[in-house]
C-alpha cells in the first residue's frame, strides 16, 4: 500500500502565520499534526511509501523537514503551483500525483492538517476488510457545524448518500479527508476529471464512485480537528495540551499569569503579562501585555498592549499607541 499526505494548501485563513510556513508545521503540543500522521504511517508495515503532496512554494521547507526527520518512508511529490489561484483542486492534484509517481497499489490519502484521535492503522484494517473505496467519517454533533463539510448517510457502514456543504443537513456525520482506494479504482480519478466533474473536493469523487460501486465508511469516537482557522488551530492545541500550558525549557516567564491553553516556545520571554488561549512562537518578547485567543509568530516584540483574536506575523513590533 502507498499513502499520500495532502499538504498542498496555502492556508490563507491563517495568514500571516502561514504565509511562509506550511500549516502542517504549526506546533500542536510537543509535535505537529503532520508528525502524528507520519508516525502512524511509519509504524504500519503495509505502507511501503508515503508521498507528501505539496506545492512549489513549500517544497524547500518540506525537503528540509524530511531530511531532518526520523521518518524513512516519506518522499516529496511537488505540484507545479506557487499560489492559491493556480491550484488544481485536491482531486486534480491527486490524479496528477498518481500519474507522476506511477502509483498502481492500494492507496491511502489523508489531509496533512487533520488531527485525529485514532491510529491510521485502524483505518487500514477496515479498508482491507471491506476491499472497497473507503472514507473516514466523524459525527460533529451539530447541524450548524455540519453545513461546512461533506456529509455521509450510512446503512450500517455502507455509504448510501452524500451531501456536500448543504444548507439543510440530513445528518451530522461528516467526511474528514481521509480515504483509501483499491488499486483498480485509481484510473477512475482521470475518468472522473475527464467527465468534467468537480476537481476540488474529494467528497465529490467519492460520491461519483458511490454511484458505480460500494463505498464504505469507517467511523470513530474521540477527537478530530481540521486546522484551517485560528479558532480550530487553538482548539487543537487545547486538545493536545489537555487544556493546560506548555512552556519550553528555553523560554522565560516572569511575574506573569498563564491561563488555560498557552504554549510558550523556546527563546520567548514573557514578563508582567497575562496570557490565555495563546500560542507564542520562538524568540518573541512580551512585556506588560494581555494576550487572549491569539497566535504570535517568532521574533515578535509586544509592549504594553492588549490583544484578542489576533494573528501577529513574524518579527512584528507593537508598542503603545498601536491599535489592534
Amino acid at each position: 500500500m502507498k499513502a499520500v499526505v495532502l499538504a498542498g494548501g496555502y492556508a490563507t485563513r491563517l495568514w500571516p502565520i502561514t504565509k511562509d510556513r506550511p500549516k502542517m508545521f504549526l506546533p500542536v503540543g510537543e509535535n505537529t499534526v503532520i508528525d502524528e500522521i507520519f508516525a502512524d504511517l511509519e509504524a504500519d508495515d503495509r505502507v511501503d511509501e508515503v508521498f507528501v503532496s505539496t506545492n512549489e512554494k513549500f517544497a524547500e521547507p518540506f525537503e528540509t523537514y524530511l531530511a531532518d526527520s526520523e521518518f524513512e518512508k516519506p518522499t516529496l511529490s511537488v505540484e507545479e503551483t506557487v499560489a492559491e489561484d493556480e491550484k488544481f483542486g485536491v482531486v486534480g492534484a491527486l490524479a496528477q500525483l498518481v500519474d507522476r509517481e506511477d502509483v498502481d497499489d492500494d492507496l491511502m490519502v489523508v489531509a496533512g492538517d487533520n488531527l485525529i484521535s485514532f491510529d491510521l492503522g485502524e483505518f487500514a484494517d477496515f479498508f482491507e476488510e471491506k476491499g472497497t473505496p473507503s472514507l473516514v467519517a466523524y459525527d460533529v454533533g451539530s447541524k450548524e457545524r455540519a453545513k461546512s463539510y461533506g456529509l455521509v448517510d450510512l446503512d450500517g457502514d455502507r455509504v448510501v448518500d452524500f451531501q456536500e456543504k448543504p444548507d439543510d443537513p440530513k445528518t451530522t456525520l461528516v467526511s474528514i479527508a481521509c480515504y483509501a482506494f483499491p488499486a483498480e479504482t485509481l484510473p477512475d480519478l482521470s475518468a472522473y476529471l475527464e467527465e468534467g466533474e468537480n476537481p476540488d473536493e474529494p467528497g465529490w469523487f467519492l460520491q461519483w464512485l458511490q454511484g458505480r460501486q460500494p463505498v464504505h465508511a469507517f467511523t470513530f469516537d474521540g477527537a478530530w480537528y481540521d486546522i484551517g482557522t485560528a479558532a480550530s488551530y487553538l482548539d487543537a492545541v487545547e486538545y493536545a495540551l489537555d487544556g493546560g500550558t506548555l512552556v519550553a525549557d528555553g523560554a522565560t516567564v516572569e511575574n506573569s499569569t498563564l491561563g488555560d491553553v498557552v504554549h510558550v516556545m523556546d527563546g520567548a520571554e514573557v514578563t508582567d503579562s497575562t496570557l490565555e488561549r495563546a500560542v507564542v512562537f520562538e524568540d518573541t518578547t512580551i512585556t506588560d501585555c494581555d494576550v487572549r485567543n491569539s497566535i504570535i509568530d517568532e521574533g515578535v516584540t509586544l509592549e504594553h498592549t492588549d490583544l484578542s483574536g489576533a494573528l501577529i506575523g513574524a518579527h512584528t513590533s507593537i508598542t503603545p499607541g498601536d491599535d489592534f
